[in-house]
């Protein structure tokens, strides 16, 4: 037994990180009982951008999205896998153009529909409490112009002596 004592058993946002969880599950809910299986709330967008503006690149679609190449990159390889998405060759042979497939090209139309109902119960929740989570994003955001997120965990990193210098991991 080491004197190690585990950082990650205490959040500051766990608490936003389970509603998080628990509203996608809630989504998840609705796709399995429209038998819609197979399918992750956390693909929904991309799916729905292929549809309104067709096949694109990775790099295309990361953009639209507002995610990097690395991350598209994987969730589009999870989205192929289960039957969501197809690639094809690019334009160059370090490009992948992806298109909806023929099943997901069949509910799209209804995923739009949760998704226009998702946002309508997220303002009609935001209604009914004091302080809006919108809001609460506009103030973290201003907050982040005056001193970054990098900064303020570099800062604190400077002040803990197991960060310690720089090493060569090898």
């Amino acid at each position: 037994m080491t004197d190690f004592i585990d950082p990650t058993d205490h959040a500051v946002w766990k608490s936003l990180w389970d509603l998080q969880a628990a509203l996608d599950a809630d989504i998840a809910r609705i796709y399995a009982d429209a038998h819609i299986d197979g399918l992750k709330p956390t693909w929904v967008k991309e799916l729905i951008k292929l549809h309104a503006y067709g096949p694109m690149t990775i790099t295309e679609l990361a953009a639209t999205v507002g995610r990097t190449h690395s991350a598209l990159s994987q969730k589009v390889s999870a989205m192929r896998a289960a039957g969501w998405v197809r690639t094809t060759a690019g334009p160059d042979a370090r490009t992948k153009r992806v298109a909806l497939t023929d099943r997901a090209e069949r509910v799209v139309g209804r995923l739009a529909a949760e998704w226009r109902a998702t946002e309508a119960a997220v303002a009609e929740i935001e209604a009914e409490i004091p302080y809006p989570m919108t809001r609460v994003v506009r103030d973290i955001e201003e907050v982040l112009r005056r001193r970054s997120f990098r900064d303020r965990i570099a800062a604190k990193l400077a002040g803990d002596p197991a960060w310690g210098p720089a090493e060569d991991p090898s």
